[in-house]
C-alpha cells in the first residue's frame, strides 16, 4: 500500500493555471500505474487523468481533456497534473493514487485500497 501526498492547489482565477504534485514519502510507485480523480461538493469521485506504469499512456477526463497533462517523474516518486485553462467547474478536492490501469480506466474506486487527504482546488469566474 502506497502511502501518497498531494499538494499544488490553491485558489485561481477562471483561465489560469495550477500544477499538482502526489508525492509517495520513502516509497516507490514505478511499478504502478497512477492518476487523479477529483470530487466536488456533493457529487461523487470522479476520475480525471491516469498515466500507466511501463508505457507512459496517458488517459483523460473529456472533461479535462486538453486542459491537463499528467506526467510522472519516477526517479522522484512524483506524478504531476498541470491543468490550465480552469473552469469553475474544475473546482474539487484532487486526490492521487496508484494502482493498476485498469482501476482508472474503469472508474472503479473499490479498487483503490486507501486515499490520502487531497489537495483543495477552488477556480473563481
Amino acid at each position: 500500500q502506497v502511502q501518497l501526498v498531494e499538494s499544488g492547489g490553491g485558489l485561481v482565477q477562471a483561465g489560469g493555471s495550477l500544477r499538482l504534485s502526489c508525492a509517495a514519502p520513502g516509497r516507490t510507485f514505478s511499478g504502478y500505474s497512477m492518476g487523479w480523480f477529483r470530487q466536488a461538493p456533493g457529487k461523487e469521485r470522479e476520475f480525471v487523468a491516469a498515466i500507466s506504469r511501463n508505457t507512459g499512456n496517458t488517459y483523460y477526463a473529456d472533461s479535462v481533456k486538453g486542459r491537463c497533462t499528467i506526467s510522472r517523474d519516477n526517479a522522484k516518486n512524483t506524478v504531476y497534473l498541470q491543468m490550465n485553462s480552469l473552469k469553475p467547474e474544475d473546482t474539487a478536492v484532487y486526490y492521487c493514487n496508484a494502482g493498476l490501469l485498469q482501476g482508472f480506466l474503469t472508474r472503479d474506486l473499490s479498487r483503490f485500497a486507501s486515499w490520502g487527504q487531497g489537495t483543495q482546488v477552488t477556480v473563481s469566474s
